[in-house]
């Protein structure tokens, strides 16, 4: 099973919904990193379940203990180990699951290609498995805040189901966005989208929307030609992410209505620097940063459990039915949101190192 990532700096994640924990190995960290179980806590609160009303009940305080790879606060430069306990197991909230597959869950599909899999929470195709990704990341925002103090990552709730908020990526701050339990920089809208994942969750539904994300600071140059192109990097690490649907960078699809005289982005020399009068191709060209801001958006599906009666079939080939049970999000986005800029985090850290492995710079 695939569950690594990176090429320089590498993670690799494991563990299943509602196993004994889960956590990540990282390899190709540089040594002297300040970094501590803090350091990995901050993001992993985030993401944790049950830090609202509008996420799933599910307490887990998702401790993060580094195992390896540190002394006295700083990397070594040798594999780091982090692991997370599950600690509200309730796997009896799946037994049905077990003989019946959900609905646009991965139930079936890992049945068709393994035989077997892990029926509670969805083992490793549970959103809990984001747990090492973002354990990992922490790692990474380490190397860059070290390495390239100048580039920030942020990234917050586009839109909820047809409610959309009204963000502007360049001035956008951190503090805006976890003002509110939706993760939105528009307050407005933010008191809208609670209201409606609260009165979907009544009805026994769920809805999806987009998570958008601004890269600024970062160096002009990151990325390579041809296969592994940083946008290309960027919507693999997204999709690889549950519920994702969909990845557009800079214009996106609509970039498709326009002309080349309205899409291309001119080029001036501002103090000293090239930059772009205009950033449709959204920070990224040839594959390869420009040193504008990186702007590209994620879309989520619908969570796929919900509290209704819906066909499906057994394990065994039979047609039945099957009602939701157990703890879930109504709707993924606000937790989505340090998944994404996370996400971001370990591909921007990868190919810096890349970078510098290669270029010296």
């Amino acid at each position: 099973m695939s569950s690594s990532f990176g090429h320089v700096f590498r993670i690799h994640t494991f563990g299943e919904s509602h196993g004994g924990g889960v956590g990540v190995i990282i390899d190709g960290c540089p040594p002297r990193i300040p970094l501590t179980e803090s350091d990995v806590q901050h993001e992993l609160d985030r993401r944790r379940p049950g830090q609202s009303d509008i996420v799933t009940p599910r307490k887990e305080s998702d401790t993060a203990v580094i195992l390896s790879g540190t002394h006295d606060g700083l990397t070594l430069g040798t594999p780091i180990a982090i692991v997370v306990k599950n600690e509200d197991q309730r796997p009896g909230s799946y037994d049905e699951m077990a003989v019946k597959y959900r609905p646009s869950h991965a139930d079936y599909t890992y049945d068709a290609k393994y035989g077997t899999r892990a029926p509670s929470g969805g083992g490793r195709a549970s959103a809990r498995e984001t747990i090492g990704r973002v354990a990992g990341a922490a790692v990474a925002r380490q190397v860059l805040a070290t390495l390239a103090p100048g580039l920030e990552i942020l990234a917050w709730v586009k839109s909820i189901h047809d409610l959309e908020a009204q963000v502007d990526p360049a001035t956008v701050t951190h503090e805006q966005i976890e003002s509110n339990i939706v993760r939105t920089g528009d307050p407005v809208a933010a008191e809208k989208m609670i209201q409606r994942i609260k009165d979907i969750r009544a009805e026994g539904n769920s809805i999806g929307g987009v998570v958008e994300c601004v890269i600024r600071g970062c160096p002009p140059g990151l990325g390579e030609p041809v296969f592994d192109k940083l946008e290309a990097e960027l919507a693999r690490a997204m999709m690889s992410l549950p519920a994702t649907k969909g990845f557009e960078i800079g214009s996106g699809f609509a970039g498709a209505r326009m002309t080349g005289r309205e899409h291309n982005d001119p080029f001036r020399m501002v103090d000293g620097k090239v930059r772009t009068t205009s950033n449709r191709s959204g920070g990224i060209q040839g594959g390869i940063s420009n040193g504008e801001d990186i702007i590209f958006r994620v879309a989520f599906k619908p969570t796929a459990t919900i509290m209704t009666s819906q066909e499906t079939v057994t394990s065994t080939g039979e047609n039945t039915e099957l009602k939701g049970k157990g703890r879930h999000d109504a709707c993924v986005l606000p937790r989505a949101v340090p998944m994404v800029d996370n996400m971001a985090a370990l591909v921007l850290c990868d190919h810096l190192l890349r970078q510098r492995g290669q270029c010296g710079q």
